[in-house]
């Protein structure tokens, strides 16, 4: 009697893969726009995602941020970055980061400078939580064969 009551139905435990074209509901955004890369990066931090993070940066990517002890600007390129934010989402129980107001923007149909606020709390333990607030200096390009924005320098603004 089980076996004909279940005989007509999918498996609940397998379903079957579905064919159809993106419905939309992707939690990636479209990065053909400056929002899409925002969003994207939230979603790689949120969910320690290296694959999208590294789709976010351009190949020729230059993070700096002020080294206020050595009193000078530290610079590194995309492989140095995404060894460090490998180790940052490996090493971290949850990451929050809330995109602020956008104090700058310049853009033309290649390229754009955005200056943003930011917030970000990092939980290494229940006991041991960061937040760190400052301003990002973003400049990116978009790719002409793929129209996809991405970032080629990145500018830490905070006082970390």
């Amino acid at each position: 009697m089980m076996v004909l009551l279940f005989a007509g139905c999918d498996n609940p435990f397998a379903p079957r893969l579905d064919f159809s074209e993106d419905s939309g509901n992707s939690p990636l955004a479209d990065q053909t726009t400056i929002d899409g890369v925002f969003r994207n990066l939230q979603y790689a931090y949120t969910f320690k995602d290296t694959s999208i993070y590294s789709g976010i940066l351009a190949p020729e990517f230059i993070f700096t941020y002020r080294d206020y002890d050595q009193g000078l600007d530290i610079s590194w390129g995309k492989d140095e970055e995404m060894k460090v934010t490998y180790g940052l989402f490996s090493n971290t129980e949850r990451l929050d980061l809330i995109w602020n107001n956008i104090v700058f923007s310049s853009e033309d149909s290649s390229y754009s400078t955005i200056i943003r606020g930011f917030n970000l709390t990092i939980t290494f333990n229940p006991n041991d939580i960061f937040r760190l607030d400052g301003k990002v200096n973003i400049t990116l390009r978009r790719d002409l064969t793929s129209q996809k924005w991405q970032i080629t320098k990145w500018i830490d603004e905070s006082n970390f």
